[in-house]
Parts: C-alpha cells; structure tokens; sequence
C-alpha cells in the first residue's frame, strides 16, 4: 500500500511534467499563432503582473535565463479571539512565511525551489516546482485564453510523531511525507484594465489525519486582477475545495471548521519589484495547505494582512 502510493505521487508529478510538451505539441501552435500572411500574430502581455496573483499561481512565466526571488509572509488574526491591539492587530505573529527561487528554462518552462514555514503542525516544507505556459492569449483574439500547467511536490521537514498513528505526521516511511499539486490555469485578459483566471486543482497528500480522511482532493479556484493606475492594481482570488460533508463533520468535530479561502489586495509595481500588499483568511502559503485545512474566517476577523516580494536578476 505505501509503496503503491509512493508511485501514484511519483507518476502524477512526472506525468505533469512529461505530457505538457506533447499537449502543446497536439495544438498546431505554429498554426494557432500565425495569421493569413504567415507572419507570428501578436501576443497579449502582462495578464498578470508576476507569477502568482495572492495564494493563487497566475499564468505567467519568467523570461529565458531571468531568476525570480520571492518572498511570501502571512501575519496573525487582526481581529477575532486572537487578533486586536494586544497582538498589534497580527503583527507581532506570523503564521506562515516562504521564499523561493524560479528560473526561467525557456520563456514558456519555469522551475522552482521554495522553503516554507507551514501553518500548521506539518511544518518545515521544501518544495520543487514547475510551470510550462501551453497557450498564449493573441492581440486579434483567435487564440481567447493563456492556459499554463503546474505543479509541485512538497515535502515536510518536520519530525515524525512515532507514538501516534492516525496523525497529520506519523509518516513511517520517506513516501508518507510527499503531497503533490497539479493545476491548470486558464486565463483571459479582457482589456487593458481587467483579466480573470480559473484554476482547476488536483491534490494528493500521502499522509492526512484520520479526522481529515481525504487524501485525493480537488478544487476549482478564480482569481481577478484589475488595473486602476499606471503601476497598480487590485487583485484578487478565491478556492472552493470539493469536501465531502462527511470529511467536513469529521474535521470540525475534531478542530475546528472549514472554510473557503478568499484574498484581496493591492499590487504596487516598482521598477524591478513588485509588491503585493493583501488580506486573506487563508494562513497558510503552499497550495497542499491553504486549500484543503483553511480553518480562519473572514466574519469572525480572522483574517490577515501578507505580503509577497517579488524581484527578478537576468542571468
């Protein structure tokens, strides 16, 4: 059974990186993306600003030989039991804090290697990742969407809990430890002021507790941008993970509930940098996290300020 689920994880992360060339090669893309002279028809640009939109990826990929460092942090509760001045309305906590590295192979193809802190108990994440743009959107609208694969494989740091089974982290092999994501994303710049994108989610995790129970689980997310200035824009994104009721009594009897992920935010553009200055009810970072075990709620101001900085170096 462990080893079984050791080649399901394993399969699924080399699948998504082994079939995004030859769907894109199933699309006639020299034909898609040149017009009736032969000549390459224009792409559009800058759907999205940066590689991500809050907690969601957005289509966008780093140029050729460009590096992509990133910092995301995710503050305490600014209001709610654990929020208010006694906290300095969450500053003085943080729930989740990550950086990353991505590297651009091609234009189309990115890399990625990140370290988390986690936001829950499964802590200590290192992550490898990927991303291949399979589809641009075209100034004269013949090809509407930019749709982008990817996907991640993370594993936790932290130490294994030996004494109890039936636990977030009683992993008792190396194969207990991997939680895969795979995504697409489908995107559509609408003008120069607004784009929307859908994603369509897959997540495995090996080890889930016994009160979660779902270790295949799959969502559908959106996210917005909306352009107001020259150099900002409001953003925005949202998941709705498809739980079975049963998994979602289990969880509240045991914890607490669950609730949906929602972030909104303000995107500062600075020369080389990028600033996204946020809200979010969501704690954690890591897509294996944040989707699945969101446990904050808007309504009870348990909600949060983050921010993510974004800084590329041409190589």
């Amino acid at each position: 059974m462990k080893a079984a689920r050791y080649i399901t994880s394993m399969t699924l992360f080399i699948t998504a990186v082994a079939i995004s060339r030859p769907v894109a090669a199933q699309i006639d893309l020299e034909a898609a993306l040149a017009d009736s002279t032969g000549h390459a028809r224009e792409a559009v640009e800058a759907t999205f600003k940066t590689t991500r939109i809050i907690n969601s990826q957005s289509p966008e990929t780093i140029h050729k030989r460009e590096l992509d460092f990133k910092v995301d942090h995710r503050f305490g509760d600014i209001a709610g039991a654990n929020g208010g001045a006694k906290n300095f309305f969450g500053l003085d906590n943080s729930t989740d804090i990550k950086i990353g590295f991505e590297y651009g192979i091609t234009d189309d193809l990115n890399v990625g290697i990140a370290r988390a802190k986690g936001a829950t108990h499964v802590a200590q994440l290192y992550e490898v990742n990927m991303k291949y743009r399979m589809l641009r959107q075209t100034v004269d609208g013949k090809v509407p969407f930019s749709i982008a694969g990817y996907g991640s494989l993370t594993i936790p740091g932290v130490q294994a809990d030996e004494q109890n089974d039936g636990e977030a982290t009683s992993y008792r092999q190396f194969s207990d430890r991997l939680n895969f994501v795979g995504q697409l994303i489908i995107a559509r710049k609408f003008g120069p002021a607004l784009s929307l994108a859908v994603h369509p989610t897959y997540i495995r995790r090996n080890t889930t507790a016994d009160y979660d129970g779902q270790d295949n689980l799959f969502a559908v997310g959106i996210g917005g941008r909306l352009k107001v200035s020259r150099r900002m824009a409001l953003v925005m994104d949202y998941f709705l993970p498809f739980r079975s009721p049963a998994s979602k009594e289990r969880y509240a009897e045991a914890t607490t509930a669950l609730y949906n992920p929602l972030g909104i935010g303000l995107e500062v553009e600075t020369g080389g940098h990028v600033f996204n200055l946020n809200f979010t009810n969501a704690t954690a970072i890591q897509e294996m996290q944040y989707i699945p075990e969101t446990t904050s709620s808007w309504t009870k101001g348990q909600f949060r300020w983050g921010f993510t900085i974004s800084r590329r170096f041409s190589l």
